[in-house]
């Protein structure tokens, strides 16, 4: 043993280090982490190997990782490094930062062989820990934050893309039905294309649509974003562009469902063109200024992608 501490430093220091592996204290984590940076190599040595007893009762492993890792991987003494790794092994999932280190250690040709074995059995272990993770992983409602069963939540993510339980499942898709329902009957005006649409302000859109010959989709529903889906009024896919007539900004919920569709449509990244009631006397001339400005801004789709411009006026 050679250190450049004094023996009585050094018979202090070995002291602690056992000590405190002894006293199934995660408080002791941090006098054990200055004692692991001492230039004694059986301190060292110790301290690792104490640091590692503690974690079956609570010792903070981010932290307790953080001290291990540079010394199993970048110790001076291969013993030391055998500690290291086997402390390490008992921090599990927490060590997943160096797994791809503890691999690459494993079969480094000069370490030694035992090192090498430790460093299997640490990567071994921090996979077997991080598989064990996943399976105990809870899955909770979205909406009532009960467990959710594993047949429960593929259920809800294929038709929802959301977790609910199957109770929430019903009420949900109950929900969407009836108000999918009251959208249809609403349908009672016809444009002149034959598209059936919900108010006077949506046929003339549909109408300078066809007339400008700009295929567009009315009420589809798009998934935009991950987890939610949007109706649009109008969206346009040669040019990927969402036309929204906003005919009732006086209602309060109808105006928060605005606000809502408006934050999906910007955290998408979509391009959206906003009419309102108030430009009904002019919607033609509006819907037109719109497509012309979207044109300017940014252009559709590829060269050969474009609105032409003698239709919009």
């Amino acid at each position: 043993m050679k250190s450049t501490m004094d023996i009585q430093q050094h018979q202090r220091a070995r002291q602690r280090a056992v000590e405190l592996g002894r006293s199934m204290d995660p408080t002791a984590l941090p006098e054990l982490i200055e004692l692991l940076r001492l230039p004694s190599t059986e301190v060292r040595r110790l301290a690792a190997s104490a640091i590692g007893k503690l974690a079956e009762f609570g010792a903070d492993p981010p932290a307790a990782v953080a001290a291990l890792a540079p010394v199993a991987l970048c110790d001076r003494h291969p013993q030391v490094r055998q500690y290291a790794l086997k402390a390490l092994k008992n921090f599990g999932a927490a060590a997943e930062p160096y797994l791809h280190d503890l691999d690459e250690l494993a079969v480094n040709p000069a370490a030694k062989d035992y090192v090498c074995v430790a460093a299997r059995a640490a990567a071994e272990a921090v996979r077997a820990a991080l598989q064990q993770a996943a399976e105990d992983t809870v899955e909770r409602c979205s909406r009532c934050h009960a467990t959710v069963a594993p047949d429960e939540c593929s259920r809800s993510r294929q038709a929802f893309h959301r977790t609910f339980c199957d109770r929430c499942f019903d009420e949900v898709f109950l929900q969407r039905r009836n108000w999918e329902m009251q959208v249809e009957l609403k349908k009672t005006i016809q444009a002149a294309d034959g598209t059936v649409v919900q108010s006077d302000g949506e046929r003339i859109i549909a109408e300078e649509l066809a007339r400008l010959d700009l295929e567009y989709r009315y009420d589809n529903r798009f998934r935009i974003i991950k987890g939610y889906a949007v109706r649009p009024d109008f969206y346009l896919p040669e040019f990927d562009l969402y036309i929204e007539y906003w005919g009732m900004e006086d209602n309060l919920d109808y105006r928060i469902g605005m606000l809502e569709k408006k934050k999906l449509y910007q955290q998408a990244g979509k391009r959206v063109l906003s009419l309102y009631a108030g430009d009904k006397p002019r919607l033609r001339e509006k819907l037109r200024e719109g497509l012309n400005r979207q044109k300017r801004q940014e252009p559709f789709g590829n060269a050969n992608q474009t609105i032409q411009t003698s239709k919009l006026h």
